[in-house]
């Protein structure tokens, strides 16, 4: 089994997010609690951080320059990497203050899919949400009644959406409508029910597999969504692996966000890298990500 290693100590609280940016050769990851966007850039190994005035979720790269969307406890904001300043886009949960948003990824037409949990953790009081490219940046209701919202994938032919609720320990498969976004015919894609942990976020492959952090599982495992069959597992040095995407220059790099939260004085001892980012070169490439507005 391959063993990731820790590129950078930040003892995140709730590292998350990961996106790689194959414009500026930088990824963005976040740590949800602490409230801060990190943009590493890997040949400086410098690790910038910009602080918000409220938890984000994840993030997406724009399709202007030096432009983000962010999906935080508030809603969906822009932001500016080069003064840090946010803009308000919209808040489809304005009435439900004990929710943040968590999760969420740009589908391929450039449209953000990004998802809401209770800060509590209850019981399907969260969704799933479209942003919308639109003049009006309209923002649509995807899926009701979920409890954890995490990791979100597009199938190679564009034709599938993968998506996880962390609880529920499965990966659900969806048949996908490019032209306008919806989806429908949801099935059972990979079940992971026998695994340690839960399901957290995922990316995937040239190939189309699918990669998932296992949260209280201390790894990321290689599934094939067609097959529902694992194909091999990587060690991760910390038990609460949150997300994963491939980075780096020729996109064959996988970064590992982690997460401290919980952990008691033993664990944290026992685990001393815990909250940092970590890489892996699992012999396969990745693939870009989408931008907002495609």
């Amino acid at each position: 089994m391959l063993k990731a290693e820790i590129v950078l100590d930040t003892k995140s609280i709730l590292g998350e997010g990961p996106v790689w940016d194959d414009r500026e050769n930088v990824l963005y990851w976040v740590d949800i609690k602490k409230c801060e966007l990190h943009i590493f850039d890997p040949v400086k190994n410098k690790d910038r951080v910009i602080i918000t005035d409220q938890p984000i979720g994840t993030v997406v790269p724009g399709k202007k320059k030096n432009s983000l969307v962010l999906a935080m406890e508030n809603g969906f904001y822009f932001l500016d990497v080069l003064t840090g300043k946010t803009e308000f886009i919209g808040d489809p949960e304005k009435d439900k203050p004990d929710n943040r948003f968590n999760d969420g990824k740009c589908d391929p037409a450039g449209r953000f899919f990004a998802g809401t949990m209770g800060k509590q953790g209850g019981r399907e009081a969260g969704a799933l949400y479209m942003l919308d490219t639109d003049a009006g940046l309209s923002i649509s209701k995807v899926l009701d009644k979920i409890s954890i919202s995490n990791g979100i994938v597009w199938s190679r032919d564009k034709k599938t959406m993968y998506y996880i609720d962390s609880p529920v320990k499965k990966v659900w498969a969806f048949d996908y409508d490019l032209s306008t976004g919806s989806i429908g015919n949801r099935r059972d894609a990979i079940d992971g029910t026998a695994e340690p942990g839960v399901f957290d976020g995922m990316t995937d492959d040239s190939r189309g597999i699918l990669w998932i952090a296992y949260y209280r599982g201390g790894r990321v495992a290689a599934w094939d969504p067609v097959t529902g069959k694992k194909l091999e597992e990587i060690e991760v040095p910390a038990p609460h692996v949150t997300a994963c995407a491939f980075g780096g220059k020729d996109l064959d790099t996988l970064y590992i966000t982690t997460a401290r939260q919980g952990m008691t004085e033993a664990e944290l001892k026992a685990w001393p890298q815990a909250g940092g980012l970590f890489t892996v070169k699992p012999g396969v490439s990745g693939v870009k990500a989408y931008r907002f507005g495609a």
